[in-house]
């Protein structure tokens, strides 16, 4: 019988014991919290650079029509029956179901200088960057408070 009984409790037990558990959880949570936020940024970063590239996109558009017409697109000479302006595009990124920029333009009433804005709405209506610009010169802005740097950065 003794024989029996050392046996049993020389038995390796199986499975994790409650504070095992309650460990891991806790570091899997203290990670997520760290992660989380970063994988976001990266996220903003990401629809911010689609939103730049169709920004430069459209400048390279509105300097063909400098090329062909001797002055960048306005509403006055974009349609004359409705002075409706005509963008190739109005929103970024261009492919894909959900739109984070609507992408506009204002030009001098000479047409020799245009700006061009991605203004951010859904899931970017309260970027840190905000209203993302760029210039027939091409100088680059954002929303006052934010940093070129961190707003166009590459």
């Amino acid at each position: 019988m003794e024989r029996k009984l050392t046996r049993q409790a020389h038995k390796p037990s199986r499975g994790f014991t409650l504070i095992e558990v309650m460990i891991v959880v806790a570091i899997v949570g203290i990670l997520a919290a760290i992660a989380y936020p970063s994988y976001q940024e990266h996220v903003r970063k990401a629809r911010r650079a689609d939103a730049q590239a169709a920004l430069m996109e459209l400048a390279q558009f509105m300097e063909r029509h400098y090329t062909a017409n001797g002055r960048y697109l306005t509403a006055a000479n974009a349609n004359p029956a409705n002075a409706a302006p005509t963008l190739p595009f109005t929103d970024a990124p261009k492919d894909g179901a959900t739109k984070f920029y609507t992408l506009e333009f204002s030009a001098t009433p000479t047409a020799s200088a245009y700006t061009l804005r991605a203004v951010p709405k859904n899931a970017m209506a309260n970027d840190s960057c905000g209203t993302l610009t760029l210039a027939h010169t091409g100088a680059k802005g954002q929303k006052a408070g934010a940093t070129l740097a961190q707003c166009w950065r590459r």
